[in-house]
């Protein structure tokens, strides 16, 4: 149960930082570098790391025309398959970022990008909303994103006027 304990806390601490050594790693948690490196190899053969990456504000980089847009599904399930089957053919198109299923007034959530709000329309009416299951679509463009990840993208910039009373 300890050594759970200790993958969980070092995918964790991972998710935050992946860029950690494993020196770093293994004097957080006591343990050896080989043993840290072991453990990380063992998570990433099982599915449980399924990748690494940096968190990039694309809005600071001039030539990014970067859209994401957030698609309500609403879809008749399968007889006998549920919605397993529709989510593997939604999810394997490359515009789909991420795909859950959702509870409440929808069934799905996906997150697309694209390069324009004319490319994801073109996606949403062309491949999704045919779909044969597929009910109903609500779009959600992004439009200025200020948190991600955790992370603050867009500080509100510093009052430095100076305060004057009377």
């Amino acid at each position: 149960m300890e050594n759970q304990k200790k993958y969980e806390d070092i995918i964790k601490t991972l998710h935050e930082n992946c860029k950690l050594s494993l020196e770093q790693l293994a004097a957080m948690y006591k343990m050896d570098a080989s043993e840290v490196a072991a453990v990380i190899d063992d998570m990433e053969k099982n599915g449980t790391i399924l990748g690494y990456g940096a968190i990039v504000n694309w809005d600071k980089l001039d030539s990014s025309n970067r859209v994401t847009a957030y698609i309500e599904l609403k879809v008749t399930p399968q007889r006998n398959q549920g919605f397993d089957r529709i989510a593997e053919r939604i999810y394997q198109y490359p515009e789909v970022k991420s795909l859950n299923l959702m509870s409440g007034s929808y069934d799905f959530g996906v997150t697309v990008e694209g390069d324009s709000l004319k490319s994801i329309s073109l996606f949403i009416s062309e491949h999704l909303a045919p779909m044969e299951s597929v009910v109903s679509t609500a779009t959600h463009f992004v439009l200025k994103r200020y948190k991600m990840d955790g992370n603050i993208l867009s500080a509100p910039a510093s009052d430095d006027r100076e305060v004057i009373s009377l």
